[in-house]
């Protein structure tokens, strides 16, 4: 037991200060432990707070559509609950560009994108949903359900609910990622531009929101974004890819307007949509026009057939920054469209203003969608552009902002003088006449705002007149140069010297006011887009055989009659006229130019200029060949709506390109207008020209038209002879004992290029919608004919009496035949 005790105390006194100790480092964690948890901040984790935490004192505040805050280096939208679910447009536009973007065939103010969208709550999120009026069925039909179901819309973006509005009749979200990121959905980059240019990605750190600015029914951002590149398509050293966005939010109306249909024999802008409450078999596609929404505000009167001014008139405002001297024309340019719309009804349809003072109106911004505004770009770029954006769901042109770059008056300058220049004396200087000047800027504002107003180009409106009818001065100054302002005829290039009165400047026609009477007109009753269809359709019928009506497809390049650039109804005299008139024009362009100013610039440029002109008037005959006449009608008018340009009339034209492009142009060759502006390239300007009305011609689509008309009427122009008009012309000295001169040993050469890669290549079905399967049809026979007719007419006149240059070129030319019938 004593042991037992003296073994108990000796523990005991063991364990005392092992305790004390343990005592000593629970207190001091303990205390550690306090100190840690004092100050530790508490996380939002996502959770909505309270709106003075978001919107704090230092934010920067723009009212409007919704309320734009810019707290910091962050952006947030305020959005009405009113707002939420309501049909918005989600417009996307090149605002800056980088030099030769896609090729140079995008331009500032481009649109790259349009969506319909709409905000939309799903529980703390804020969702940007994407909507569809593509597919359709009315909403009391079952069919319904399946069109919502099987067309389910892509969520474009997703916000977590920021903050709550004080009186909680909005929700607060952060849109600063949305606009800095590269968000597909509303970028400037393509899919085939990134791969083209081998985009990498966007560089945050390079990219930002330039400025957020709000107005009752449009919100603006600009963004500058830039991308790495390995291959930009200009400054390619710096591997960048920078563009300036701007992006619309646009308010649609509560109520959409009534639609119109559209019909493919008057030209108008269009949206079509797929219905499945059809009773047809089938969805039926239904397409419409896209147009301003002009109602009468005496509706009796406009019924019985008064002029009514419109509820709400189309209104274009002049850009600040436009030049004093150039005002008075774009107004006037603007409202000569008011002719045209007295046709449908309306008067003081279209109105201009120029641009209000502070004091007038100090809430006007060009960027506010209540305005229209005809923007004066300070830039090199030679265009002008007129778009605009519309409902997708009723195609209400809802605003418009023509543009016009800087320098574009000088291509009308250039082309003026080159042009009109042999007929018209006031053409020939670089100073042309202010009010000359003047009418031409009027009428390419006119040719933009028809744009705007839902027309496209008709570029069948210039063979509506007589080739002879353009040296009358009678006719021009009453009809002008075509039927139609839409159309791309510029000057009148027929007109020769001592013709007298001659109008040498486009303006509105007869079309112009058959079409915006046909899209505009209320016609009274009609209730509903069917409604509208038999008095459309009367009106058509009304104008039909007259050629002053006709609609002409921009896109149908297989048809002569419906060209770009191009004027009267016969090509083949109208570019004789023109190249007649060209050679004086080159012949005096020394002493209109550089005897003038002292140095070789302009003449340099007008040069350039003047060999795309000469590209153009030869291009128009060309089109004849293998060319196809479309006639947009419908089957009760009777009549073929495809016919093949006439056999002679192809020959003609083979005949004429002989002696006119492939002949060698010795006039377009002056030694001391070359020698003055370059130092060589002489022969290669020429070579370009030559090579490209031989591949145009031996083209796929050119020869597979030709078979196909062939077999339907074995009397139209062929394939075969076609070519083998094209060999005898280009090698008629292989005939003769003469010499080939460079230009046509250059034309020689790029002929049987093109007959190898006829011979090799296949058809791009990008670049075609008629593309066929190439090696299984006529078209490699018909190569391999004419190139062994050809090996053997070359190597036959090789060993004749010509010079050695021409025996050596023959020879080349035979071992190339070689190498493309047995490629090793």
């Amino acid at each position: 037991m004593k042991n037992v005790l003296l073994f108990t105390l000796t523990l005991l006194f063991c364990l005392m200060p092992m305790s004390h100790q343990a005592q000593s480092k629970r207190k001091k964690k303990k205390d550690q432990k306090t100190e840690v948890a004092k100050p530790a901040p508490k996380k939002n984790n996502g959770k909505i707070k309270p709106y003075d935490q978001v919107i704090t004192k230092d934010a920067v505040t723009d009212d409007g559509l919704f309320k734009v805050h810019k707290v910091g280096e962050k952006y947030f939208f305020e959005i009405p609950n009113v707002h939420l679910g309501k049909d918005m447009l989600l417009v996307s536009r090149i605002a800056k560009l980088p030099a030769n973007l896609g090729g140079g065939y995008i331009n500032a103010g481009s649109k790259t994108g349009e969506r319909l969208v709409a905000w939309e709550r799903f529980d703390k999120k804020i969702l940007i949903k994407e909507r569809s009026y593509n597919s359709v069925a009315d909403e009391e039909l079952p069919i319904s359900i399946s069109v919502k179901s099987n067309n389910y819309e892509p969520t474009l973006y997703a916000f977590d609910i920021a903050a709550f509005s004080k009186d909680s009749s909005a929700v607060v979200v952060d849109v600063t990622k949305f606009y800095s990121s590269d968000v597909k959905a509303i970028s400037g980059l393509p899919g085939r531009l990134r791969t083209t240019y081998k985009v990498r990605n966007l560089d945050g750190s390079r990219s930002f929101i330039n400025s957020m600015k709000s107005f009752p029914q449009n919100i603006e951002v600009v963004q500058d974004m830039t991308y790495n590149a390995s291959q930009p398509p200009s400054a390619r050293s710096a591997e960048t890819i920078s563009l300036q966005m701007n992006q619309s939010m646009i308010l649609l109306p509560e109520e959409p307007m009534q639609p119109r249909f559209a019909d493919d024999r008057v030209g108008w802008f269009t949206f079509s949509q797929v219905d499945y409450g059809s009773e047809k078999l089938k969805a039926d596609t239904k397409t419409y026009i896209r147009r301003w929404r002009l109602e009468p505000k005496d509706p009796s009167a406009y019924a019985r057939g008064e002029l009514v001014e419109p509820v709400k008139p189309i209104v274009y405002y002049l850009d600040p920054a436009t030049p004093e001297s150039l005002r008075k024309y774009i107004k006037e340019g603007i409202e000569l469209w008011q002719g045209p719309f007295e046709q449908a009804g309306f008067k003081n349809a279209i109105i201009a203003k120029y641009p209000p003072t502070k004091e007038e109106d100090p809430d006007f911004s060009p960027e506010d969608i209540r305005y229209s505004v005809v923007r004066y770009v300070a830039s090199e770029t030679r265009n002008a552009v007129g778009p605009s954006v519309s409902d997708p769901r009723s195609g209400e042109i809802i605003e418009s902002d023509i543009i016009w770059y800087h320098n574009h008056l000088r291509s009308y300058r250039n082309r003026y003088l080159l042009e009109t220049g042999a007929a018209n004396p006031s053409a020939r200087t670089l100073d042309t006449p202010a009010e000359e000047i003047g009418e031409m800027m009027k009428m390419v504002i006119a040719h933009e705002v028809g744009h705007a107003l839902g027309l496209p180009h008709n570029m069948s409106a210039s063979k509506a007149y007589d080739v002879e009818s353009y040296r009358n001065g009678a006719f021009t100054q009453e009809f002008g140069i075509a039927s139609t302002i839409m159309d791309y005829a510029r000057y009148n290039y027929i007109a020769q010297p001592g013709d007298q009165n001659i109008r040498f400047i486009r303006q509105i026609g007869p079309y112009d006011n058959y079409a915006i009477n046909w899209g505009y007109r209320m016609i009274p009753g009609a209730s509903s887009p069917e409604a509208e269809r038999n008095m459309l359709d009367k009106w058509i019928m009304e104008k039909a055989g007259d050629p002053r009506y006709v609609y002409g497809r921009q896109s149908s390049r297989f048809d002569p009659t419906s060209q770009t650039e191009d004027i009267g109804n016969d090509a083949i005299k109208a570019s004789d006229y023109a190249l007649k008139n060209l050679k004086y024009v080159s012949e005096n362009l020394p002493q209109w130019t550089s005897s003038q100013t002292n140095n070789y610039d302009d003449l340099q440029e007008l040069y350039g200029e003047l060999l795309g002109c000469y590209n153009r008037y030869i291009g128009h005959v060309l089109s004849n060949v293998g060319g196809v006449e479309e006639n947009l009608i419908t089957p009760r008018q009777g009549g073929i709506a495809y016919k093949a340009v006439p056999k002679a009339k192809q020959q003609e034209s083979m005949q004429w390109l002989h002696k006119n492009a492939f002949a060698t142009p010795t006039w377009l060759v002056d030694k001391t207008m070359l020698q003055n502006i370059d130092y060589a390239g002489y022969t290669e300007r020429l070579r370009r020209l030559q090579s490209r009305y031989v591949n145009g011609l031996l083209s796929f689509d050119r020869l597979g038209r030709l078979i196909d008309h062939e077999t339907l009427d074995p009397t139209n122009y062929s394939a075969l002879s076609m070519m083998q008009d094209l060999r005898k012309g280009i090698w008629s000295e292989a005939n003769v004992t003469k010499n080939v001169n460079v230009y046509r040993r250059n034309l020689q050469r790029a002929y049987v290029d093109r007959m190898a890669y006829l011979m090799t290549e296949d058809m791009d079905p990008r670049f075609s919608s008629k593309s066929f399967n190439v090696s299984q049809s006529d078209i490699r026979a018909l190569v391999r004919g004419e190139l062994n007719t050809l090996k053997r007419q070359v190597a036959a006149a090789g060993n004749r009496g010509v010079n050695l240059v021409t025996k050596y070129h023959y020879r080349d030319i035979v071992k190339r035949i070689e190498d493309i019938l047995d490629p090793k």
